[in-house]
């Protein structure tokens, strides 16, 4: 899939409703969507909770809570990016306690075409965070199957008295020989000897 058709799912924290139509009115439909909204942290938690969102969008102050917290705990537990608007006297020292954790600031007031390239930035690190998802699942895809394959060759041992390479040739020959996985056959051996014990 290009990048231009990738949609992006928005969370959008912020208590101030004049804030949140203008930020809504910068994002062009079909680009993002589903955009939620939540006017606190709490409600916000919540919605987190019910389904992952790719960008979490953080107007501060809120009402229960100064969103710092929020924002890392977000980058830190989730494969979403994070944006913080604050006021432009905190602004350095809210960059210099968030950067380290990935979550991208901004000090307000801002412009639009400043958002507009801010969120360029954070399609830009989730295409990032997606790329390392696909590598672990295929790390532990891998780890999955090396463990089947394992547990195959101990039942070969164990049952039809192979040394381990003659199992592990064994697996690899029936692979070739009907021109499946070795963890196709793995997963058979497996279930044909936990058939044979009940």
């Amino acid at each position: 899939m290009h990048l231009q058709e990738q949609v992006y799912s928005i969370l959008l924290v912020s208590s101030a409703e004049s804030f949140s139509h203008s930020l809504l009115e910068l994002l062009p439909e079909g680009r993002y969507e589903p955009v939620h909204t939540a006017a606190s942290v709490s409600s916000a938690k919540q919605k987190v909770l019910e389904r992952a969102y790719d960008f979490i969008i953080i107007n501060t102050p809120l009402p229960d809570d100064a969103g710092l917290h929020f924002a890392i705990d977000i980058c830190a537990s989730g494969n979403a990016v994070a944006l913080l608007f604050v006021r432009n006297e905190i602004y350095e020292e809210a960059h210099s306690r968030l950067v380290q954790h990935g979550v991208f600031t901004l000090s307000k007031p801002t412009s639009r075409s400043t958002i507009t390239t801010a969120l360029k930035w954070m399609e830009s690190a989730r295409e990032r965070l997606r790329r390392f998802e696909k590598k672990t699942l295929s790390i532990e895809e891998k780890m999955e199957e090396i463990r089947l394959i394992n547990r195959a060759k101990w039942l070969l041992i164990e049952k039809e008295n192979m040394t381990e390479p003659e199992a592990h040739r064994y697996i690899e020959k029936q692979a070739m020989d009907h021109c499946v996985s070795r963890k196709t056959i793995a997963q058979q051996l497996i279930e044909t000897y936990q058939n044979r014990t009940k």
